[in-house]
């Protein structure tokens, strides 16, 4: 086989891992890491979830504000 060529391991593209992550730690991940780029306690809310051939996943994703009266 030559350099050119290359062999891709199909049943690893079709077995789409990130059905095994929860939504819920993807939303708590996203709202941390935009909480510390922005200085402000935010939120994230996943939603119209849909997993795609080759290991990927369309959704939506809304970032808001963290509404806190005490501050």
């Amino acid at each position: 086989m030559s350099e050119k060529e290359k062999t891709f391991d199909v049943d690893k593209l079709l077995k789409n891992k990130l059905k095994n992550v929860s939504i819920g730690t993807l939303e708590t991940a996203i709202a941390k890491v935009v909480s510390e780029l922005v200085g402000e306690d935010y939120k994230c809310t996943i939603s119209e979830v849909k997993y795609t051939l080759f290991s990927g996943a369309d959704f939506h994703v809304k970032v808001e504000l963290t509404y806190n009266p005490n501050e």
